[in-house]
């Protein structure tokens, strides 16, 4: 502690010179982004640490409770970016006691502005803490410098290459509170925007337009959220009325579009486990003026289907954790400690561990007995989350009365050919699209062969059922024996439902020799 009062009179001096004028705007306005990017950082780092992570630095960034959004995701980014320079030298300049290594996330920014940032403008304690030892920071890296054998910290930054995460700016237009055609009008005053040819209520913006300040994102008439994210809820394609439950909420941007895809009408069950993930969904649905739907924190393996409360749930939308391995690029997690730690072991653990979630949660979600349609949906490229959990769990579907239905039949990029049916399910790709996501879509077959929609959704921006489905429900069904006979024929040779062949064969024949007495 000795060395913290010998410093040299000029240096204080200099340290203080700021706190003696009156702060600035600017300098409030960094002050306050330094604290708010410390938040973000210590939940960021923790969650990193455990490999469950609350939300992505942008999900964590654009919350309502950050007020310089743009000042503290640049300074979120920059630290971490140089965060392991940062760490070794405040690791050599040994300037910090106990009372700010207990506020490391804050000295971690702070020690960015005055090494690579905005030193002229820093005031608070933590600042002039640091600006006393700007000396011995500076000499650390110096000394950092030659040990590396670089001449500047360009060629220390050099060396890490960050990907192309260059892509088109998507907005969701929330139709609970604007139309398609003001929104259109709107954007387009100041931007280049047209409406998206897959999915309905979507609009595309030129790479790079901002919109966090927009007034129709600040009031939740748009919800910024990219293609594939926003095709999930579609492709379950929920009636105005149903009951829908979506099992893992938080931060609720499919919640709200599912609600939005019924006009309000009927409920939205939101599902989310983790309190702290709660308090973001419930901002979220309060954005929207989602008023018809209701926040169960709960595990979603908890609910009991056989209970009444659940007894009119038609849809479930099933987006569990995942590895978060399409959209890696998106979530800026290449700037994370974890990123290319290089265990591989725990890696292929983690996976192992969510993929055991992802196949209990699916077979849960196809256990409740009023469901019609159910999508299952990730944002990982790896099969094991994907394909080899349709695998798994696909034999109990079709026990169920569920098959696999294709979700966006003119999206081209379809499941790996690992499994039955794989033609029907759907990915996207973190390079031809920007991410890479799954989904899955159940539909119970007697709603198929029995039940005639009211309304024929447009096959350019829905979801469809199979090839083999669509024949069944035109034909026409002139007696009961037909009806159940086209029922079977949907089970026997549909792709999706080879595998159930052997136990379906019997019931089938026994059903035949009834029909012909």
């Amino acid at each position: 502690m000795s060395r913290f009062k010998k410093l040299p009179a000029a240096t204080r001096a200099a340290a203080e010179k700021p706190e003696n004028r009156r702060p600035s705007s600017a300098d409030r306005s960094a002050y306050f982004a330094r604290r708010e990017a410390a938040k973000v950082l210590r939940t960021v780092l923790q969650g990193d640490a455990k490999r469950r992570a609350v939300g992505s630095i942008k999900s964590l960034v654009y919350s309502p409770s950050v007020r310089n959004k743009r000042g503290t995701f640049a300074l979120v980014c920059e630290t971490l970016k140089y965060l392991s320079i940062i760490k070794e030298v405040l690791g050599s300049a040994n300037v910090l006691n106990s009372k700010w290594k207990r506020q490391g996330e804050l000295i971690y920014t702070v020690t960015y502005d005055i090494l690579f940032g905005q030193a002229a403008s820093l005031v608070g304690d933590a600042e002039k803490f640091l600006l006393l030892r700007k000396d011995a920071l500076q000499s650390a890296l110096a000394q950092l410098l030659v040990r590396k054998g670089m001449k500047d910290i360009k060629d220390l930054t050099a060396c890490q290459k960050f990907p192309d995460i260059s892509k088109p700016r998507y907005v969701r237009v929330n139709t609970l509170k604007l139309d398609l055609k003001s929104a259109l009008q709107e954007l387009g005053k100041q931007n280049k925007v047209h409406e998206d040819d897959m999915v309905p209520d979507l609009l595309e913006l030129p790479p790079g337009v901002d919109l966090h300040n927009h007034p129709l994102v600040l009031n939740g008439s748009v919800f910024m959220q990219g293609k594939a994210s926003s095709m999930a809820a579609a492709a379950l394609q929920p009636e105005p009325g149903w009951e829908v439950l979506d099992a893992c909420a938080a931060p609720g941007n499919k919640t709200v579009h599912l609600a939005a895809l019924t006009h309000g009408k009927g409920k939205i069950l939101a599902c989310e486990l983790h309190k702290e993930r709660v308090q973001r969904l419930k901002e979220t649905i309060n954005l929207a003026g989602a008023a018809n739907v209701e926040v169960l924190n709960e595990d979603f393996l908890n609910l009991n289907p056989k209970h009444t409360s659940y007894s009119k749930v038609r849809a479930i939308l099933l987006d569990p954790s995942c590895s978060g391995s399409g959209t890696s690029a998106v979530r800026l997690d290449h700037l994370l400690p974890s990123h290319g730690a290089g265990n591989d072991d725990a890696g292929i653990n983690r996976l192992r561990k969510l993929q055991a979630f992802q196949k209990k949660a699916l077979a849960h979600a196809l256990s409740f007995p009023a469901v019609e349609r159910l999508v299952y949906s990730t944002c990982s490229v790896h099969q094991i989350e994907n394909e080899d959990v349709i695998k798994s769990v696909l034999p109990l579907a079709l026990s169920l009365g569920f098959q696999l239905a294709t979700p966006f039949p003119l999206w081209a990029r379809r499941g790996l050919p690992v499994v039955e049916g794989s033609e029907h399910l759907l990915r996207t790709d973190p390079a031809e699209d920007k991410e890479g996501f799954f989904i899955a879509l159940f539909i119970r077959k007697s709603t198929i062969a029995e039940n005639r929609p009211e309304r024929r959704p447009s096959s350019s921006t829905t979801t469809t059922a199979t090839s083999e489905a669509i024949c069944s429900e035109k034909s026409s069904i002139s007696s009961v024996k037909k009806k159940q006979r086209n029922k079977y024929k949907l089970h026997l040779y549909c792709p999706s439902a080879k595998l159930s062949r052997m136990w379906l064969h019997p019931r089938y024949l026994a059903r035949k020799r009834a029909t012909r007495i």
